[in-house]
């Protein structure tokens, strides 16, 4: 890729050694203990209020980084610490991205510093786009969003798989405006918090990142404002005729969202991966058997060699995809959804190699693989699974309409 250089700017070195030491000194502690109670990890995520590290500042200089690699750079260092407590400290970034891509500035001024609260009154925000019978067809989304005679939408549905949804003082919520559009007659809103009618459904009780809240979220005759609509009323309604006049209409909201927010989702499973590595890595260089380090047996040092090598090759996809965003190049070989599909599937795999490693001790909760390993599943489904992301890829490689 002509321009591209994986080589990091001091500022974003320095950030990468901040990020760093909070994850092993505050996040990877707190792990097991999160995991166990399943619950989300307020003292964590206040710890991170206050030293800067949650906050709408840091995430906006880091988006905003020349090279675009100082957050995934982050991202792997949170997630590296602890995957559940990571998603619980930057799983709001989701909703900010959703709306700095689809909302005006007046909307993303009043908004987004309520997503993060304060230092001293930590906030979250989230995004709802999935639901119960849609699975990764966002054009199966059934919530509807009507404007009745005063201006105000109405929206009714039921959201699903949402991180933070219920708890976060603002929802960003995707929403058919036309249904016989499909994803083309689709909108996003903010909920704001307090709006009576949104209510948390079904908490989740997940096989990983168990520190993050993941729930439904029922929306019953939601009244808000036009100025909740992200990018306003005319905005809507000039795409909308475009759509219907035969024309081009540009991405739909939500999908502009993950394809925004890939590389940073591929950087956290780069971090679970790296993890494992390291811990297998250095339980192979000191634990013996039969009177020798077993990373002295080709068995193991050669499986280090393929979880270093996949680790280190997911990180480089994942640089490339976040540095062609940041650059404006487009995913014409669907970059992104290769650094998503390769950076998940390698933190499944190098996490399982990791338990192996370890025997029936990698098994038990004496040791974090375990825990690793779990995490890592999810990033094979959500935000696309890995199903999903090899169907963009082909469509992009052959140009054909890959079903």
């Amino acid at each position: 890729m002509s321009g591209f250089c994986p080589e990091l700017s001091g500022d974003v070195r320095e950030v990468r050694e901040w990020v760093r030491t909070f994850a092993r000194d505050v996040i990877r502690p707190a792990g097991a203990e999160w995991d166990e109670r399943e619950e989300t990890p307020w003292p964590v995520i206040q710890e991170a209020a206050k030293i800067g590290l949650y906050s709408l500042d840091f995430f906006a200089t880091q988006w905003f980084e020349e090279s675009g690699l100082a957050l995934p750079v982050a991202f792997e260092e949170i997630f590296w610490g602890d995957a559940g407590i990571g998603l619980s400290i930057v799983g709001t970034g989701l909703a900010a991205a959703a709306l700095a891509s689809n909302g005006t500035p007046e909307q993303m001024g009043e908004w987004l510093p309520q997503m993060f609260g304060t230092e001293n009154d930590v906030k979250l925000g989230a995004f709802c786009a999935s639901e119960p019978d849609a699975g990764s067809d966002v054009g199966a989304i059934r919530t509807r969003a009507e404007r009745d005679p005063s201006g105000d939408w109405i929206l009714n549905g039921v959201k699903t798989w949402a991180t933070n949804g219920g708890i976060a003082n603002v929802h960003v919520v995707v929403a058919s405006v036309d249904p016989a559009l499909g994803t083309r007659g689709q909108a996003s809103f903010v909920i704001p918090p307090g709006t009576p009618g949104l209510s948390m459904g079904q908490k989740f009780k997940k096989h990983g990142i168990r520190a993050s809240h993941t729930a439904e979220v029922v929306l019953d005759q939601v009244r808000v404002p036009a100025a909740c609509l992200l990018g306003g009323q005319e905005k809507l309604e000039s795409r909308l005729a475009r759509v219907r006049n035969g024309e081009r209409s540009g991405e739909q909201a939500a999908m502009r969202t993950f394809e925004t927010t890939r590389p940073s989702v591929a950087a956290m499973a780069v971090g679970i991966a790296r993890a494992g590595y390291e811990y297998a890595r250095d339980y192979a260089t000191e634990r013996e058997q039969f009177g020798r380090k077993i990373g002295e047996n080709q068995a193991i040092a050669f499986l280090l060699a393929d979880m270093a090598t996949r680790v280190d090759m997911a990180r480089l996809l994942t640089w490339r995809a976040a540095w062609m965003a940041r650059k404006g190049r487009q995913f014409e070989q669907a970059e992104g959804s290769m650094s998503k599909l390769v950076a998940g599937e390698t933190a499944v795999w190098v996490t399982e190699q990791a338990i192996q490693i370890l025997g029936g001790a990698g098994y038990t909760r004496d040791h974090p693989v375990e825990r690793f390993h779990r995490d890592a599943k999810i990033y094979t489904i959500f935000e696309g699974t890995s199903e999903i992301q090899r169907l963009i890829i082909g469509r992009a490689v052959t140009g054909l309409p890959v079903r």
